[in-house]
């Protein structure tokens, strides 16, 4: 493990050196302002870069400043976010923006420990603050930084583990610059993210081969050791999109489930996959509604992906004369076409109608 003074030294030094020829020029690094780095790390988390970036500009369009983003309305932020995923990172986020404007008069905290106690910043990004924008000698750890680490000292301790969080976190306390933290930690992530990468890292242009305890080995491919597996739940979803003249009934999902803050279609949830409608029929709200008017299947099967869910879900659309009066559940309401347009949504239930040529 590298302890020596001179040895961390040229540790630093080397990296520096890749990071200055390789780095790319992002937007967020351009810049010294923590909101816009805030802004960045949220927005990036569980999300690629490419994806990212356009989002960045948009938040950062529409909402220039920490101010302006507390005073926006959570609806219009979830529909700015849609298509980015994980929403709570977006409802966190206006939250952390209203508690930053109304308990530090919208001045950022300045140290990591700080800002880790705002809501949605855990250590890594409450490092990657403190270190960017404030200069402050603190490591950031995402998971590139983890599998550099592990890499090139050989650390075999569970990342997922609180004694590998203690064993990583000591290695970095050891190797951050307090000369240039914020260089050091865009390097470290830049040099995860570009030259050691999860599969087939090209370790023969690696500066730190000589060192790196994987490459001697041969155990890239075992490094870093991350023990725990989400189990994926399978969850079967039928949805219901009822219309009348050109409104639909949407209803805004606001339990601890998925999509929280978002609007979906009436919903009923089954153990298994159904094959139509009247599989449904312990649903005496359902039979009611199709006996006022037309069904047809959409006609394909979507599994959307999430962290620890698999989602099988299909849509039955039921239109409805104007002239049929319909009772809907009280948190189910009409929407005109312009008002289904503006409302947030899951990425899904946006694609569906897009693909049905509703909007």
């Amino acid at each position: 493990m590298i302890s020596d003074p001179l040895q961390v030294d040229d540790f630093n030094k080397k990296l520096k050196s890749w990071y200055l020829k390789n780095h790319r020029p992002l937007l967020w690094r351009q810049t010294t302002d923590p909101y816009k780095i805030w802004l960045s790390e949220i927005i990036l988390q569980q999300t690629r870069v490419a994806q990212g970036t356009p989002y960045y500009e948009k938040f950062l369009e529409n909402y220039p400043t920490v101010f302006d983003l507390a005073n926006a309305d959570e609806r219009d932020v979830l529909r700015l976010w849609q298509g980015l995923g994980y929403y709570s990172r977006a409802r966190n986020m206006h939250y952390t923006a209203r508690q930053i404007v109304s308990e530090f008069e919208g001045r950022f905290p300045e140290t990591a420990l700080t800002l880790s106690k705002l809501k949605g910043l855990g250590n890594y990004t409450a490092a990657a603050i403190a270190s960017f924008a404030f200069g402050e000698a603190v490591a950031a750890i995402d998971g590139n930084v983890y599998r550099v680490m592990s890499r090139i000292f050989g650390i075999k301790a569970d990342m997922l583990s609180n004694e590998g969080k203690k064993e990583f976190a000591q290695v970095a306390k050891t190797l951050i610059s307090h000369e240039d933290p914020a260089t050091y930690n865009q390097a470290m992530i830049e040099f995860g993210a570009l030259q050691c990468v999860p599969v087939s890292p090209n370790c023969s242009i690696c500066p730190f081969n000589d060192i790196c305890y994987a490459y001697a080995f041969n155990v890239q491919n075992e490094l870093p050791v991350k023990a725990k597996k989400l189990k994926v739940k399978n969850r079967f979803l039928n949805y219901f999109i009822i219309q009348q003249g050109d409104k639909l009934a949407m209803q805004e999902r606001n339990t601890k489930d998925i999509w929280k803050g978002l609007y979906d279609f009436l919903l009923i949830e089954s153990a298994a996959h159904v094959d139509s409608p009247e599989e449904l029929a312990d649903n005496a709200m359902l039979l009611v509604l199709m006996k006022k008017g037309t069904i047809r299947q959409v006609p394909k099967l979507y599994i959307h992906l999430l962290t620890h869910q698999k989602l099988h879900v299909q849509f039955w659309w039921l239109t409805i004369p104007e002239s049929e009066p319909v009772d809907l559940p009280s948190n189910i309401y009409f929407f005109s076409k312009n008002e289904v347009e503006t409302l947030p949504k899951p990425i899904l239930i946006d694609t569906v109608l897009k693909e049905e040529k509703y909007l």
